[in-house]
């Protein structure tokens, strides 16, 4: 998918660039798979800010999307590629042979009028989805279940796919995106293929409004607060943070600290760390 520009006709267009949508359809959503999506603006049922700039943005409805893949061995024809406001990857509207309608995330390469399936006799071809001990080493996946039956939760957004690298009794191991190899239960599903949108990471804003419409309020550096806001304010003129490395506001190190549970039940499934040496 390609990457559209503006000529500089203002200061906000220069140096903006949009993803092309011409290849999608341009339909309206299926109202059956809709649903209303409320807004918190960071707050929890208190109404105390516990997520930081958030607020705003463009209203929208969350598109139901079958993470699932649980209607095995029935072939689904793709009706169309549609624009899904709540992720980064778009999503195609499939038909069942018995009429149920439902969205996928779309792999790249899909297109109107291909046909899809799920079951662990499903061709190796892109949507298809399949038990990960029925797809051969070597493939590249997205959508992959951590839990059987529990629905997809890795590798599911744009341009993302991860790499079936072997197999050992009841698990198969996995690269994911990050480079961290892992061991996920063989009897877990995946879809075949990489993720589409590939071009969404090069896609430039260029102006701070369309953050806005994402829902995205402004950030304020720590640095040109007060000592009493934040660890990295005070100082005459621009001052260092004064500390060994950068803090949050709370005093927390925030480049490199691991946030990861030190004990976590699923560390013995990790194989390789992402960036490790």
């Amino acid at each position: 998918m390609a990457i559209k520009s503006y000529k500089p006709t203002t200061n906000g267009r220069r140096g903006m660039t949009v993803t092309d949508y011409s290849v999608l359809s341009k339909v309206e959503p299926e109202r059956s798979l809709l649903k209303p999506l409320k807004k918190t603006s960071g707050r929890n049922s208190y109404g105390r800010i516990t997520v930081r700039h958030h607020g705003g943005g463009e209203r929208r409805k969350y598109r139901v999307i079958d993470f699932k893949r649980n209607k095995l061995d029935m072939n689904a024809q793709v009706l169309t590629l549609e624009y899904d406001p709540n992720r980064s990857a778009h999503i195609a509207l499939v038909q069942y042979e018995d009429g149920e309608k439902r969205y996928i995330i779309a792999p790249n390469g899909l297109k109107v009028g291909d046909t899809v399936c799920a079951g662990a006799a499903a061709d190796i071809k892109p949507g298809n989805a399949l038990p990960l001990i029925n797809i051969p080493v070597g493939t590249f996946i997205h959508n992959i279940e951590l839990y059987p039956g529990k629905g997809a939760q890795l590798v599911r957004s744009a341009g993302n796919m991860a790499q079936l690298m072997g197999r050992e009794e009841g698990k198969v191991l996995v690269r994911l995106p990050s480079g961290e190899m892992r061991y996920i239960p063989a009897n877990c599903m995946a879809t075949i293929g990489q993720v589409g949108n590939i071009d969404h990471e090069n896609v430039h804003l260029g102006k701070a409004g369309r953050k806005r419409h994402m829902g995205v309020r402004p950030t304020v550096r720590g640095s040109v607060m007060n000592p009493c806001d934040h660890p990295h304010g005070g100082g005459e003129g621009k001052s260092p943070v004064g500390h060994p490395s950068p803090v949050t506001p709370w005093g927390k190190p925030a480049l490199g600290y691991k946030t990861r549970a030190k004990k976590n039940r699923s560390d013995k499934y990790i194989v390789k760390r992402r960036n490790a040496k």
